[in-house]
């Protein structure tokens, strides 16, 4: 009976875990099925959506409002903040060099994750800071005792109802289905009248919205943060999109909760000390046996 209550309990642990490295590595998917751009700016736009709501919890934590409010107000001021990074990073970062060569993007990517933890440094600290403890209790899972925390219920309820929420927009909405021809054809979106540049930026706010929820969630979870907690993330979550089809957004989510899954049942059943050697040999194992993930799909090359 132990056993199958430990095993439950990775369980639900992988689910909380490979559901935030989903939620970010849906603003990979998102950014590079549209314009093929891997943004390894991405992990640090998480960071600092944590750091955004850390400090605006800070300010409202004068005030003595309840915190279940002060968790809302402060991942909603976090998304639109961190929105406004990523629409700006795009613009500053990206829209100059989109007909330059592969490599000048991936380098200018690289420098704007450099420059975003520097900033953080200089805006912050270098070391661990305190997150506020907010997560409301939730008496009804004292019932499966150790199995699942309020926060491990939390983040899976929030990441699943931003998870469908995000699919429903991309499969119903004028814009999600703007996306969705951008991606399949640019050229041809922009004979239909579609705004392509506009969808792209609409796909860098979206996509940094989401990594702004994942950095509140993990956030409050682990009750610290600090700059370097974006960069390991951001691989992490790389490994997810990769793993289920880099450009699929179903692949991001399922990838991501593979990767959570395994994590979780690395640690608890051998050691931690394998995990990001588990993660990172996943990442080698499919780029060789299956680069195109999960549920990617094969591009046929026209000659």
């Amino acid at each position: 009976m132990e056993q199958l209550l430990y095993f439950f309990e990775l369980f639900f642990g992988g689910l909380t875990r490979g559901s935030i490295y989903a939620l970010i590595a849906l603003g990979y998917t998102l950014v590079y099925g549209i314009i093929e751009l891997i943004n390894f700016a991405h992990g640090e736009i998480y960071m600092l959506g944590a750091f955004t709501a850390m400090v605006v919890a800070g300010v409202l934590g004068v005030y003595g409002l309840p915190s279940a409010a002060i968790l809302i107000i402060a991942a909603l001021c976090a998304v639109v903040w961190v929105g406004a990074y990523g629409f700006t990073i795009e613009k500053i970062a990206y829209k100059p060099l989109r007909g330059a060569p592969r490599l000048s993007p991936l380098i200018s990517a690289i420098g704007m994750s450099i420059f975003l933890q520097n900033y953080v440094i200089l805006a912050q600290t270098s070391d661990f800071v305190s997150f506020p403890q907010l997560l409301p209790e939730l008496p009804f899972l004292e019932k499966i005792g150790s199995i699942m925390g309020e926060s491990d219920f939390i983040i899976l309820v929030t990441s699943t109802a931003t998870m469908i929420a995000l699919t429903l927009f991309i499969r119903y909405s004028k814009t999600g289905k703007a996306m969705r021809a951008t991606a399949q054809n640019r050229t041809m979106a922009l004979l239909l009248g579609i705004d392509a540049n506009k969808i792209i930026s609409m796909t860098f706010i979206i996509g940094s919205a989401l990594a702004a929820i994942g950095g509140v969630l993990i956030a409050a979870h682990m009750g610290q943060i600090n700059f370097a907690i974006g960069f390991l993330a951001g691989m992490k979550a790389f490994t997810a999109a990769v793993l289920g089809g880099i450009g699929s957004v179903p692949g991001a989510m399922v990838g991501g909760l593979v990767l959570g899954l395994c994590e979780s049942f690395t640690t608890g059943y051998f050691s931690g000390d394998y995990e990001d050697v588990l993660s990172f040999g996943i990442l080698v194992l499919i780029l060789v046996l299956r680069p195109d993930g999960i549920l990617g799909k094969a591009k046929v090359q026209k000659v």
